[in-house]
């Protein structure tokens, strides 16, 4: 939910760039710092990884409760930053649970029709926001003083240019900037937990599996499982669980797979929430009909010193790294 439409200026060639995603769950607060020399898309690497936990009833859903619970645990997830990422100027990123978040893609083209600018306008692209306001407004119903808005150009190739919108109550951005605050955090952006995870899951399915392959990416949150299966980098279909329409997860996952076969699945998130619904990763792959792979930041980024922390290699990652890639991708 943004200020303005980019929050981060362009990065001089040779010069080092680091950015941060910050998880506040339901029980913990996860924390992964990232860096990249240059804009010519050099390795990532993996600086810093954290999990504090949150005391008891801190969180209520999407409402945060207790601010000064939180906002400590942020200032212990921070607490022992190397010395050289403190020193630039670290870009925040923090999500909102999805049960808070309103998305929708629409077609840049559209956008622009109704704004001032050209597609291919670079700067000009700033003219879309009235337009960008007015789609925020209409799939959240409420007027624009009370929402918060994030949007961007996805540059995922496809055959149409397209820009993501997310927006929730403002109430609900209010609270994370207030936390962060009293923590001595500035947030550059903030994100929806589904789309940090999916932006997570893009990203190790690039490293990990066959560019010409087709791949599902599911994401396990607080307050259901998401999935998408991913074909040309383009999302060819996507399920929520629960909802209305599937009797079951294993419902929602055949409804996933439903189209050309896909080889493998990329799963991340809070995987003990699976046995909650009497679910296993082998039920998952069984239900998709392929083989399951675990997300894993260790695996997709150098480590400029050693990182002991059990989060670099627990699927829920996804949402910390997604949010810290964002910084680097934009």
């Amino acid at each position: 939910m943004a200020y303005k439409n980019s929050w981060f200026q362009a990065v001089r060639e040779g010069r080092q760039s680091f950015a941060a995603g910050i998880d506040v769950g339901s029980r913990n607060v996860r924390l992964v710092v990232l860096s990249q020399r240059s804009r010519t898309r050099g390795a990532l690497h993996i600086e810093y990884a954290r999990t504090v936990p949150l005391a008891a009833g801190a969180m209520a859903g999407a409402e945060i409760v207790d601010r000064q619970a939180v906002a400590r645990a942020l200032r212990d997830a921070f607490a022992d930053l190397p010395r050289e990422c403190a020193m630039h100027a670290l870009r925040c990123a923090m999500a909102v649970p999805a049960s808070a978040t309103l998305t929708t893609t629409v077609p840049l083209a559209r956008l622009a029709a109704q704004s001032d600018c050209e597609e291919d306008g670079g700067v000009a692209l700033a003219g879309l926001a009235p337009a960008v306001m007015s789609e925020a407004e209409r799939i959240a119903g409420l007027e624009r003083h009370a929402l918060a808005v994030d949007w961007y150009v996805d540059e995922i190739p496809g055959p149409v240019r397209s820009v993501k919108i997310a927006a929730t109550a403002r109430q609900h951005l209010e609270a994370r900037i207030e936390c962060a605050a009293t923590a001595g955090i500035s947030l550059s952006a903030i994100d929806g937990e589904p789309h940090a995870a999916l932006r997570a899951m893009r990203y190790a399915a690039s490293r990990e599996l066959d560019p010409n392959e087709p791949y599902a990416a599911v994401w396990v949150g607080s307050d259901g499982v998401y999935g998408w299966r991913v074909v040309d980098g383009a999302n060819a279909n996507t399920v929520r669980y629960p909802a209305p329409e599937h009797a079951d997860l294993a419902d929602a996952l055949r409804d996933l797979a439903h189209g050309p076969a896909v080889d493998c699945a990329l799963i991340g998130g809070e995987l003990d929430l699976l046995d909650g619904v009497g679910f296993s990763l082998a039920d998952v792959g069984d239900a998709l009909g392929c083989s399951v792979l675990p997300f894993e930041c260790a695996l997709l980024g150098s480590h400029a010193r050693p990182l002991d922390d059990a989060l670099l290699h627990e699927p829920a990652g996804a949402v910390a790294f997604g949010l810290a890639l964002r910084g680097m991708l934009e």
